[in-house]
């Protein structure tokens, strides 16, 4: 039977095996290997001796209920260690009494059963207590030696010192046995704490990904096929103006800028399903300028078919660069997302786009002579109607990639998001 002082090793901790648990191994197969061979010496000797018929008989009886009982715990202990049986360690003790009492039986029967002591002292060692199992091995020593002393009539050197030393022997090995259990023990406990850990962390770290996933995601759709809808609404709003007003002509004018703003939508949403994003745009250099300067031409054609007269501009100041896939996406989400904001909110009659390449750096500036506002206004969350997201956005947007925004507005006194994105130098040779 397994160790009371400890629990048993369940399946799972079992997955590993160390050279502890191989030494473990071998001392327990040792220890029940050497049972078995000295319980069939003693009944050899039983046997062959000049005994009675009446010893005989009771002394092979008794040696097979001894080894019944002893395999049976044994058995039940490597069971429940491979997970297949019910921890037997509140059974140890009454198992080792019924042990003691039967060995002492055959042992008042024949001395030669004496030698079982010496398993006997290791059983006694691992299922006590310290201090039980010591009391415990004096006493079956002392045993042991009045046996020989009775079964001889006189008492030898040898049959003193013998038992003591096995004894002896007996309490040193099972002391190192107790310290190679307790080690694998914990190693295991470690083991199975740092699976427990690592799972724990993969979730985690699932988790996170799952959410930072998904942030991405709402920036995408906010820069990119909410702010479309939007000019939907505002250009079918006008269409309607104009339908309503009689003129036809104009309000096709403006159904083609919807129908036009729907299929950039469209292409945005077949983005998305083929997993495309932003960091799937073209990065070389000179073809950000392009997508900045169609993005001012459909600014200003969205414009003036919702009625209003904006000029949109673009311009670049440096040498271009070949910018990284992320830092050209996040630019182009960023000036999506402001043209979006003056067209639906400022009222300008301007826009500006400026893209700098510095040493180090690469610069977006956004600039509109609109109605402004008060940033300390602006909110620190999303709104329970979902507005309010695209400066948070925009700053989680930059902020990934090492970038600040800044925002410069007043009422009255038109607006400027300012983004900065530090490069890398391998970023600047693309």
């Amino acid at each position: 039977m397994e160790e009371t002082t400890g629990p048993a090793p369940s399946r799972g901790e079992h997955a590993g095996t160390t050279a502890g648990d191989v030494v473990l191994r071998v001392l327990r197969v040792s220890l029940h290997v050497g049972f078995a061979v000295l319980l069939a010496i003693g009944v050899i000797r039983v046997l062959v001796t000049d005994t009675t018929a009446a010893t005989r008989i009771c002394s092979v009886a008794l040696a097979g209920v001894l080894a019944a009982v002893y395999l049976l715990g044994t058995g039940w202990e490597n069971r429940h260690a491979r997970g297949l049986a019910r921890d037997p360690g509140r059974f140890a003790r009454a198992w080792l009494l019924i042990v003691v009492v039967l060995w002492l039986a055959l042992m008042w029967l024949h001395p030669d059963f004496s030698w079982l002591a010496f398993p006997l002292f290791f059983l006694q060692l691992h299922l006590l207590r310290t201090q039980t199992a010591l009391v415990a091995i004096v006493g079956l020593t002392i045993v042991v030696i009045a046996a020989q002393w009775a079964h001889a009539g006189t008492v030898s050197l040898a049959a003193v010192v013998g038992p003591l030393v096995g004894a002896a022997f007996s309490v040193v090995m099972g002391f190192a046995y107790r310290a190679l259990y307790t080690e694998g023990v914990n190693q295991r406990r470690a083991l199975d704490e740092l699976r427990r850990t690592r799972a724990a962390l993969a979730t985690e770290q699932h988790r996170a990904g799952v959410l930072a996933e998904r942030e991405r995601l709402a920036r995408d759709i906010h820069d990119t096929l909410a702010q479309g809808f939007s000019s939907i609404v505002l250009v079918a709003r006008a269409a309607r103006a104009a339908l309503g007003s009689g003129d036809t002509g104009l309000a096709a004018q403006r159904l083609d800028t919807v129908a036009a703003t729907a299929s950039d939508n469209l292409g945005e949403a077949r983005d998305f399903v083929r997993g495309l994003s932003a960091g799937n745009l073209e990065a070389a250099a000179g073809a950000l300028a392009g997508r900045f300067t169609r993005l001012c031409a459909a600014t200003e054609r969205t414009a003036r078919a919702a009625g209003a007269d904006l000029e949109c501009r673009f311009r670049e100041d440096g040498e271009p660069l070949a910018l990284p896939t992320d830092v050209s996406g996040a630019l182009l989400r960023t000036a999506q997302s402001c043209l979006a904001n003056v067209l639906a909110h400022a009222g300008a009659s301007r826009a500006v786009l400026s893209l700098g390449y510095l040493a180090g750096e690469v610069t977006l500036d956004v600039y509109d002579d609109g109605a402004g506002f008060d940033p300390a206004a602006l909110p620190t969350a999303a709104r329970p109607d979902g507005t309010g997201f695209g400066l948070l956005g925009l700053r989680a947007r930059i902020g990934a990639l090492g970038g600040s925004v800044e925002v410069e507005s007043a009422p009255g006194e038109g607006t400027v998001v300012a983004v900065r994105i530090p490069l890398r130098m391998e970023d600047g040779h693309g």
